[in-house]
C-alpha cells in the first residue's frame, strides 16, 4: 500500500503541538496510519514550512445565504440585519445555487472538512449531495406567535424529510432546531425538543443586548423588529430573567446543544448553565459579530469556566469569507495569551465532538480521515494538502 508522509515545523495532532521531529503518515486517500519519529519515517517524506493540522470544523454556517455576500452593510446592528435578511434574501434560484457552489469551493480551499449548517429551505441539497464536505443539517424552525406554531413546525419537518430522503449520509445528521429565543413560541419549542431523534441541536444565543432586555422586562430593540415585521406580541410575558436562563431549561437532558455567538452571555449565565448539567458547547463567530454589531464575546470568561468552545463562520451575508483560519486570526489578535494549540483544538477536535463526528474528523488518530491542512507560522494563510 502506498503512503503519504508529511513533516513540517510543527504538527498539531488535534490535542497537542509536536515539533519537527515527527512525521504524519496517511494512506493515499488520507486515512491516518500513524505519527512516528522522523528517524522511523523512511523515505519520500514531504517537508513544509508551517503547522500541519487536521481539517477545520465549521460549527455554524448559513450556506443558503451565500448569495447575499456584501448585500447588507456592516454595522447595522442585529435587528436591522435580521430584517434585511428576511426582506432581501429572495433571489432567482440559479443565482442562489451558483453562490452556494462557490461558497463551498471557498470552504474546501480554506481547509474546512465538516460543517454544522443552518437550513431554512432545501436549496443547499444539490451541492451537499456531491459529498465534498460532511454536513450536519440544522433545519431551523421559527415563529414567535403561538398561533402559527403548527404551521411553522410542519414546514420545517417537511424540509427535514427532504434532507433525510436525499442527503447521502444518515438521518442522524439532520436535526430540527430553534432559530433563537426571540423567534420561537413556547408551543413551537415543545414540538422541536420532542421531535424523534433530535439529539443534537443548536440555537443563536445572546447575540445582542436587546435579547436579554426582551426577556427581562419586555423592552429593547426587538420591539422595533416585531413592529417592522407587523407582529403583535401582546401575548408575550417577560420572564424577568436573562434570555439564556429563560429558555435553556427547555432542552432535554439527553440533547446536546451548540449555543452560537454568546456576545452578551454573562458570568451569571455561565454559572446557571453549568448547574443545569446539560451538554453544552459554545460557538464563537467573531468576524460575523464584528460585521453586524462590532461587539465580541468575552472569550476569556468562557475559558475561565472551562467551557467547551468551537468556532463558526456564520454566513457570507455577515462575513467577508468562510474561513475558520480567519476566525482563529481574529481571536489570536484580540486574545494573544490563548495558546495556539488551544485555538487549533477549538477548530478541530472540539468541533468534531460538538457535531458528533469525532470518529471521522478532528485529530490525526489511526483510522480517521480528517483532512490535512498547512497553516503558515503566522496564521496568515492556509492550504489543503489532502
Amino acid at each position: 500500500m502506498a503512503y503519504k508522509k508529511f513533516r513540517a515545523d510543527q504538527l498539531f495532532d488535534g490535542y497537542m503541538i509536536l515539533d519537527d521531529q515527527y512525521v504524519l503518515i496517511t494512506t493515499e486517500e488520507g486515512i491516518v496510519r500513524e505519527i512516528v519519529p522522523v528517524h522511523e519515517a523512511g523515505e519520500d517524506v514531504q517537508e513544509f514550512r508551517g503547522i500541519l493540522s487536521p481539517g477545520f470544523i465549521n460549527c455554524h454556517c448559513h450556506l443558503e445565504l451565500s448569495h447575499m455576500k456584501s448585500l447588507i452593510p456592516e454595522g447595522t446592528g442585529l435587528v436591522d440585519f435580521v430584517f434585511n435578511i428576511v426582506s432581501q434574501r429572495h433571489f432567482p434560484e440559479e443565482e442562489i445555487l451558483a453562490a452556494i457552489e462557490k461558497a463551498e469551493d471557498e470552504m474546501l480551499a480554506n481547509g474546512i472538512v465538516a460543517v454544522g449548517d443552518i437550513c431554512n429551505n432545501t436549496l443547499t441539497l444539490p451541492q451537499k449531495t456531491r459529498g465534498r464536505i460532511y454536513y450536519h443539517n440544522f433545519i431551523e424552525a421559527s415563529g414567535f406567535n403561538p398561533q402559527i406554531a403548527d404551521q411553522r413546525f410542519e414546514r420545517s419537518a417537511g424540509f427535514f424529510r427532504e434532507y433525510a430522503k436525499y442527503y447521502s449520509i444518515p438521518v442522524e445528521s439532520n436535526s430540527i432546531v430553534p432559530h433563537a429565543p426571540y423567534s420561537v413560541a413556547n408551543k413551537l419549542w415543545n414540538k422541536i425538543i420532542q421531535f424523534p431523534g433530535n439529539h443534537l441541536l443548536t440555537i443563536h444565543n445572546q447575540e445582542t443586548s436587546g435579547e436579554d432586555e426582551l426577556f427581562l422586562d419586555g423592552s429593547g430593540d426587538f420591539l422595533r423588529l416585531y413592529e417592522k415585521l407587523g407582529l403583535d406580541i401582546s401575548f408575550f410575558k417577560p420572564t424577568g430573567k436573562s434570555s439564556l436562563r429563560s429558555y435553556l431549561p427547555n432542552f432535554l437532558k439527553n440533547q446536546s446543544v451548540i449555543l452560537v455567538h454568546n456576545v452578551h452571555t454573562t458570568e451569571e449565565d455561565l454559572l446557571f448553565a453549568q448547574k443545569t448539567d446539560k451538554k453544552l458547547t459554545w460557538c464563537f463567530c467573531p468576524n460575523a459579530n464584528r460585521y453586524i454589531t462590532g461587539q465580541l464575546p468575552a472569550i476569556d470568561l468562557f475559558m475561565k469556566h472551562n467551557c467547551a468552545i468551537v468556532l463558526g463562520t456564520d454566513s457570507l451575508a455577515s462575513n467577508h469569507q468562510l474561513s475558520i483560519l480567519e476566525e482563529i486570526k481574529t481571536i489570536h489578535n484580540l486574545f494573544p495569551s490563548i495558546p495556539v494549540n488551544q485555538l487549533l483544538g477549538w477548530a478541530t477536535i472540539n468541533g468534531a465532538k460538538a457535531l458528533q463526528m469525532e470518529k471521522l474528523f478532528g485529530s490525526f488518530e489511526k483510522g480517521k480521515q480528517p483532512g490535512v491542512i498547512l497553516c503558515d507560522n503566522e496564521f496568515s494563510a492556509s492550504r489543503r494538502l489532502l
